[in-house]
């Protein structure tokens, strides 16, 4: 009885989870080939899959070969897209698995790179006081160092920006693609001993429509309004490409019931009460859509005991939702899009 589910099947490579699989590595590379791996995990998560490790205890031949196999071509196509080629990065993954997948990997694939890539330590500065280092900067300037940061820390820089700064920081963002590693050292001098710059390719790849589109996600409706706005009124196209990328809360309507379903496992009850208030019917339709008539009662009678709410506080909650199917997308336990997205079993 006490043996896992792993152990009273048969083992299936397609199977496995992320944990499971960095498990069967470790455990097919040995001890001393894994410690490279492991030394740059954090603690959590060597512990993570040391407990995988455990648990799987044996794994058969074919499935050590298909986890192996799928490690050398991941490894092949961060190489080759860390030389440039994201073309064909992207090919490589969709013969290995379909392009749904693929999309997911890729893009993750793409954050890894870039977190070693230039500016390391700002990653890790409060953003109040990147906000203060930056604040008397060239847009230009600002804009090449936030398209090499995290889109919630950019967000939080633009929080604190006067909304034309940052519509038109977004703007330069949005217009940027590859930028040489000599520029970045020449802004890191700019900047002092603040900054960390270690590119080895001859081009960084940084910003563009998308990078703006996932800053926007992690932006409240009001201020995302403006800087949109702000962005409109230089290029009404670029704005409208980067619309078109964006996932907004009232997109929600876009999942599918299965989605749909492990969103709202992953938010708080009264959160997605609060987001609520303001949304459309359509959107307070298709939530209700996939949820029992005991839990749609209970959302609603919980939306009715917040009474009057404050329109930022509604936001906020809105963008923290938004935030979390965009974790879930790029974890690959969900898939955004619309109806007339093919999908491929």
């Amino acid at each position: 009885m006490a043996r896992t589910a792993l152990r009273e099947a048969r083992l299936k490579a397609e199977d496995l989870t992320g944990r499971q699989k960095a498990a069967v590595l470790l455990m097919a590379l040995g001890p001393e080939a894994s410690k490279p791996i492991t030394q740059a995990l954090t603690p959590e998560e060597v512990e993570e899959i040391t407990l995988e490790i455990a648990r799987l205890e044996t794994v058969p031949p074919d499935v050590v070969e298909a986890v192996l196999d799928e490690w050398r071509r991941m490894e092949e196509a961060a190489h080759s897209l860390a030389q440039g080629g994201v073309e064909y990065a992207k090919q490589i993954l969709e013969q290995t698995f379909g392009p749904q997948r693929a999309a997911v990997i890729l893009k993750r694939i793409e954050s890894q790179l870039r977190e070693s890539a230039g500016f390391r330590v700002l990653r890790n500065v409060d953003p109040q006081q990147l906000t203060t280092l930056l604040r008397n900067e060239h847009p230009q300037t600002i804009s090449l160092i936030l398209a090499h940061l995290e889109p919630g820390l950019v967000a939080d820089v633009l929080k604190q920006l006067d909304p034309k700064l940052g519509a038109l920081v977004l703007y330069r963002m949005a217009r940027m693609d590859k930028v040489m590693p000599d520029v970045l050292q020449a802004v890191e001098r700019s900047l002092g001993s603040d900054a960390t710059v270690n590119l080895a390719q001859d081009m960084t790849r940084a910003g563009g429509p998308a990078a703006v589109a996932a800053v926007l996600n992690h932006v409240a409706g009001s201020l995302e309004k403006d800087l949109l706005e702000g962005i409109a009124r230089q290029d009404p196209e670029l704005c409208e490409e980067i619309k078109s990328l964006m996932f907004v809360f009232e997109d929600i309507v876009r999942l599918d019931d299965r989605a749909l379903q492990r969103v709202l496992q992953s938010v708080d009850a009264r959160e997605l009460a609060l987001a609520l208030k303001a949304a459309s019917d359509e959107v307070k339709s298709r939530i209700r859509s996939v949820m029992s008539q005991r839990a749609a009662t209970a959302l609603q009678e919980e939306m009715e005991l917040l009474g009057p709410v404050r329109l930022r506080d509604v936001e906020e909650a809105q963008a923290t939702i938004v935030k979390t199917i965009r974790a879930l997308e790029e974890s690959g336990e969900i898939v955004i899009g619309g109806a007339a997205d093919e999908v491929i079993l």
